[in-house]
């Protein structure tokens, strides 16, 4: 997609899409992009509503792990996706799966 303000409403539509017989369904997701500051305000925005909007989403029963960094430089990038240092992808795809899990648990009363 083309940036980190598409991400919720692909979401949206990819959850939408679940509801028709023929598409296939998602127990979650999980958004991974990089907004990386620039020299203007715009940074502040794709970054907050980025995140609002997954949490939107998250609030309204979605389950999604959030990966979409925000970061000064793409060296900051780097360490913060590499498998070796940060790991936030894998990070993000561990927190849908813990959340999947829990939602499991809670439909069933388990919720502890």
């Amino acid at each position: 997609m083309p940036g980190a303000l598409e991400i919720p409403p692909v979401i949206a539509l990819a959850e939408e899409a679940g509801k028709f017989p023929t598409a296939p369904r998602y127990a979650g997701y999980v958004a991974l992009g990089c907004v990386i500051r620039g020299e203007t305000y715009h940074f502040e925005i794709v970054s907050d509503q980025s995140a609002a909007g997954i949490m939107a989403l998250g609030t309204r029963g979605l389950i999604i792990g959030n990966g979409v960094l925000t970061v000064e430089d793409e060296a900051q990038a780097w360490a913060r996706a590499r498998i070796s240092e940060g790991d936030k992808g894998g990070g993000a795809a561990r927190a849908c799966m813990d959340l999947i899990e829990l939602k499991k648990r809670l439909r069933l009363g388990l919720g502890g």
